[in-house]
């Protein structure tokens, strides 16, 4: 997913504006200039160019990010000769080129751990240098559905009912925390890993032996299980988000999982014909609650620059429930996040621009903040 929405980025920047540098990083974390730019319209095309990159490893250019403040952040370039194991085993073997190059603003389109979880964005404070999206909170609270949805509580919105077991309570009792589930929420719930992306382990349950694979399938990917209990009458409603201090919402639309899911989970997204509805069919007034909803999300994580607020809305009790917030939605020009804001009045590359010039703002607000008292 991040490969295509990579591409879909790097396709739509104005060559007139921007002198656009991709860097890819592997599976084992290291920074390549790729051997070709990303264009990847499919999940097939996107896992050949994964290969392409990994077939050109031994002849590519490492990227260092220094970790230091700079008036002028820059990427350090080594270009390699690493044939042989010695190369492997020792970073600095080799090293034939070493070159800068000046990073007026960093775009990263990475989901999931290490991208959107807050660690890439402390890398890029360190650095010095302006991104695009949240910032290390807003980033790291976006990822921790359970720390999120404390968080949504505590600023008044709506949340689903819900608790969250540590793999180490239902390592040692997986009787009594079922129990305990089971007599607070009833079935159907919903088990999900409480840092994840793409709907990677989520489950529904329908009773207690569901419960317990689906626990022991969410506690494969994190140490800290959401059991939420289901909505009734839900319909799945999202809505964009844009902006720092003064954001505004998208918008709202409506995910219809193909009609063999039960609920968008991974394969409804990526292998299923899912039905996106832009705009939601929605009264004036749902469609400004959702919108006022998606802005408070926004503010209650510290976003910034960009967000998608999902909901589970009760069309009959016509109840809205925060379900999450995406801090670096899909980004791909038939993703939901840019299609929202294409019907709202905004092209995508015009939201390119915009995000552009929201992560410089931002950036320049905290340069003239002090860090010490000297």
């Amino acid at each position: 997913m991040s490969v295509r929405s990579a591409s879909s980025v790097l396709g739509n920047l104005d060559p007139e504006r921007y002198n656009p540098v991709a860097i890819y990083i592997d599976p084992q974390g290291r920074w390549i200039l790729p051997s070709r730019s990303p264009e990847a319209a499919t999940d097939a095309e996107a896992r050949e160019y994964v290969r392409d990159q990994a077939r050109s490893f031994r002849h590519r250019t490492e990227v260092v990010l220094p970790a230091r403040p700079d008036e002028d952040a820059t990427l350090l370039l080594f270009t390699r000769e690493t044939e042989g194991e010695s190369a492997e085993s020792d970073p600095g073997h080799n090293a034939s080129t070493v070159r800068q190059l000046h990073l007026d603003v960093v775009f990263p389109v990475l989901h999931g751990p290490y991208g959107e979880d807050g660690t890439i964005q402390g890398l890029f404070e360190m650095a010095n240098v302006p991104y695009v999206g949240a910032g290390v909170l807003g980033s790291a609270v976006g990822m921790d559905k359970a720390i999120m949805k404390v968080l949504f509580r505590a600023h008044g919105l709506p949340v689903a009912p819900f608790t969250v077991v540590s793999a180490r309570d239902w390592a040692r009792d997986r009787s009594g925390v079922a129990a305990q589930i089971a007599a607070r929420f009833g079935f159907p719930v919903f088990v999900k890993p409480a840092n994840l992306g793409s709907s990677v382990g989520i489950s529904k349950a329908k009773d207690a032996s569901e419960l317990a694979t689906a626990i022991d399938l969410a506690a494969q990917y994190d140490r800290k299980i959401v059991v939420e209990a289901a909505v009734p009458n839900v319909r799945e409603i999202e809505v964009s988000v844009l902006g720092n201090d003064l954001p505004e919402a998208s918008l709202p639309g409506e995910v219809v999982p193909s009609s063999d899911c039960e609920f968008y989970d991974y394969d409804a997204k990526y292998k299923k014909d899912s039905d996106l509805l832009i705009p939601a069919s929605l009264t004036p007034e749902q469609t400004a609650e959702a919108r006022r909803l998606a802005v408070a999300a926004f503010v209650a994580i510290d976003g910034s620059g960009m967000g998608r607020v999902d909901f589970l809305f009760d069309h009959v009790a016509d109840a809205w429930y925060v379900s999450e917030i995406n801090t670096i939605p899909g980004f791909t020009t038939i993703s939901m996040y840019p299609k929202l804001w294409a019907a709202t009045g905004l092209g995508y590359a015009a939201l390119l621009d915009r995000l552009i010039e929201l992560a410089i703002e931002r950036h320049t607000a905290k340069q003239v903040l002090r860090t010490s008292t000297a």
